[in-house]
């Protein structure tokens, strides 16, 4: 559509400057959309009259705007039909429209008061994720505290400053500043402190594609640290699901004394939908707990574990509590610095086996579709909604495909492996070279699990994903 030069005639009359009149554009395109899926515009016409009114020409001209776009539909007889889109089938409930990054903001706020603690948000300015410290910078009366640091280093420094003061530290970013954190990631982890990383993943590599979605940074998350240094990692399935998931990387965060990593993308961040706020109701609360005693006959241990292998998360000034803490590593029990050989490989796999607990407390992966078949289609992050619609055309063809989604990727569920030796081939789409693929492949050697990739970014169409499994079950 040649909307430049449309509009232009459109508003021709009205003496406005060329830069003025280009402005209107986008409410020409907005009214042939309208007609395009038969909306009305009387809400837009309010909004242009009310946001206007001090400048009659502008609001005259963007009102012009629009009726001729939707004039232009009318009378084109180029475009081919027009579109309906029903209702939503939605059980009923109390809803609000909310974004990846809104979604996430509010978690964080609410897990904040589930866990009793201030919330301590620290970040350096970056696409896709600075909207979540705008949003968060809004709820200052919920014990939230905003800190814009003047890089990505300082920010995560700031925060697990917060966390070993004893209050909620998080910080976020994308995948430039992943990389630029990534030695204080290794403290927190040798710390054992608690700290949520969001990373609201977008194009790569260095500055690459920073409006565009990807998933390119899981291996980064999983591996991008010197030193075998594990973190847990969550990632949410879709703009309302940010809400539950950066709930569940605090818990797990102060349960296990641990890093978390939230692996959000910029097609959850900036998407939206229907958010069943009744949900919220239904969340546990976050226990925390400090001890104000020495634990041991010989003082207090900041290495001595419970079952769980967790230590304890002690406050600075707590009488009888004081502590070393550091990068360098640290003996096991007493905290004090070890350059042992034996010490090193125990606390490393010590470490290690911490994360692998967390399966034990952790949903299993669920399925939607028949519990043995064909083909299931195995995704993370903002995949989810094309999988669900690829999955469901499939079925209802009478194909035996099934869709699993993964939102614990280290560690996983505890069940995945008994889920995917049920298919006879295991899809994994993924908007990156294929590495949730390589993970998979490696932690469980199964030659029949194949891969799906798009580095273009954009999200999968559900057409690419029909066709791959249709040349999956043809196979056969």
């Amino acid at each position: 559509m040649p909307f430049t030069s449309l509009n232009r005639k459109a508003v021709a009359d009205l003496k406005l400057s060329t830069r003025e009149a280009d402005r209107c554009k986008n409410f020409f395109a907005l009214g042939l959309v309208y007609w395009l899926y038969e909306r009305p515009m009387e809400s837009t016409l309010r909004w242009i009259k009310d946001k206007f009114k001090k400048n009659p020409a502008v609001q005259e001209a963007n009102t012009r705007a629009l009726k001729a776009g939707y004039n232009l539909g009318d009378t084109l007889e180029a475009l081919p039909q027009q579109y309906r889109v029903p209702k939503a089938r939605i059980k009923p409930g109390k809803y609000r429209k909310v974004t990846g990054n809104e979604a996430a903001a509010l978690g964080l706020v609410y897990a904040s008061m589930l866990a009793g603690k201030k919330l301590i948000y620290c970040t350096y300015p970056i696409t896709p994720a600075t909207d979540v410290l705008h949003h968060l910078a809004e709820f200052r009366r919920f014990a939230v505290r905003t800190f814009q640091a003047e890089d990505e280093i300082a920010a995560i420094g700031a925060a697990i400053g917060a966390s070993f003061g004893g209050e909620l530290g998080v910080t976020g970013t994308s995948g430039p500043g992943v990389c630029l954190k990534s030695e204080a990631i290794g403290l927190a982890v040798m710390t054992e402190l608690p700290l949520v990383i969001l990373d609201i993943q977008r194009g790569g590599p260095s500055t690459g594609l920073p409006t565009k979605t990807e998933q390119a940074a899981l291996l980064q998350a999983m591996f991008g640290r010197n030193g075998e240094c594990p973190v847990a990692i969550v990632a949410p399935a879709t703009p309302a699901d940010c809400f539950h998931m950066v709930i569940e990387a605090v818990r797990i965060a102060v349960r296990y004394m641990t890093p978390v990593f939230f692996m959000s993308d910029g097609y959850l961040a900036n998407g939206a939908e229907p958010w069943d706020i009744s949900t919220v109701d239904q969340i546990p609360a976050i226990p925390v707990s400090h001890p104000n005693k020495p634990n041991h006959e010989k003082g207090f241990m900041p290495y001595l574990r419970d079952p769980r292998l967790v230590r304890q998360w002690a406050i600075p000034g707590t009488p009888g509590l004081e502590h070393r803490v550091g990068g360098i590593e640290k003996e096991d029990v007493t905290g004090n610095v070890n350059y042992e050989p034996t010490n090193h490989e125990h606390m490393v796999k010590t470490r290690a086996q911490k994360i692998a607990n967390i399966a034990q407390e952790i949903p299993d992966l669920e399925v939607a579709g028949p519990a043995q078949g064909d083909v299931l289609v195995l995704g993370w992050g903002g995949t989810y909604g094309t999988i669900a619609t690829s999955v469901e055309n499939m079925q209802r063809k009478g194909f035996k495909v099934a869709q699993a989604h993964l939102r614990y990727l280290n560690p996983m569920p505890k069940n995945t492996l008994l889920v995917l030796q049920n298919y006879r081939h295991i899809l994994v789409p993924e908007l990156n070279g294929g590495q949730l693929w390589l993970l998979l492949r490696g932690q469980f050697a199964m030659s029949n699990i194949h891969r799906l990739n798009k580095i273009q970014g954009r999200p999968f169409l559900v057409s690419e994903i029909e066709a791959e499994i249709q040349d999956l079950i043809a196979r056969q």
